[in-house]
């Protein structure tokens, strides 16, 4: 366990002020994420909807961010606490998580998840999809919900230039919407981008969220 707090100060130190270190708690058990709160670490990224509802039941004042695929019929289990949900990847989703947050009297805040890896298989919106998405005259009236900024996972490999060029082109997203979309939304200021083998590059890509879960809780 000294492993885990010796890992997180280490990542910490690395990182500027205005990143945020997200702890990849997925899958570790309750003893291992309550070691990294010992640090003051708060915020905690899980990936599946039932296990973060149990573990919400265990740990209270954690602020949790919602980091895999979320299906719309899982929404409910984590509507009455989860601080942000990063992998909105359709309007169905963004429309059910503020049908849930409402029954709350809640506004959750949103990332739009963002396709730019070469594996096929990893979810997210793709090319112009994103501006149509954020054109829907329906986006306006959501209420209890907040977009704050956009996600992405870059592609698996050791390729490091093209690790780059795919954080670089979300920035470059990011941007163009901020410009056009949400030029007076002070919200709108997040990119979640950076894992334990990549974040560096992300920082250096403008990066404000890197999600780092085997960095920490290797042996």
């Amino acid at each position: 366990m000294n492993n885990i707090v010796e890992n997180i100060n280490r990542i910490r130190d690395e990182l500027p002020s205005t990143v945020q270190l997200i702890v990849v708690s997925k899958t570790k058990p309750v003893e291992a994420i309550k070691t990294a709160f010992i640090t003051g670490q708060r915020r905690f990224g899980e990936n599946k909807a039932l296990e973060l509802a149990a573990k919400n039941e265990q740990i209270p004042n954690v602020e949790w961010h919602f980091i895999g695929h979320l299906q719309t019929n899982k929404v409910k289990y984590i509507a009455p606490f989860v601080t942000m949900i990063q992998t909105v990847d359709s309007f169905r989703l963004l429309k059910e998580i503020n049908r849930q947050a409402k029954k709350y009297n809640r506004i959750i805040d949103c990332l739009l998840e963002v396709h730019l890896a070469q594996e096929e298989e990893k979810s997210g919106l793709r090319g112009d999809e994103i501006f149509r998405f954020l054109e829907m005259p329906e986006r306006n009236v959501l209420q209890n919900i907040r977009l704050c900024g956009l996600m992405t996972m870059a592609t698996n490999t050791d390729n490091k230039s093209l690790i780059r060029s795919e954080f670089r082109q979300l920035a470059d997203i990011h941007k163009q919407i901020k410009q056009r979309f949400f030029a007076d939304d002070s919200a709108f200021c997040e990119l979640s981008m950076g894992m334990t083998d990549d974040y560096r590059i992300a920082v250096e890509e403008g990066s404000t969220m890197v999600r780092i879960g085997s960095g920490i809780f290797k042996s």
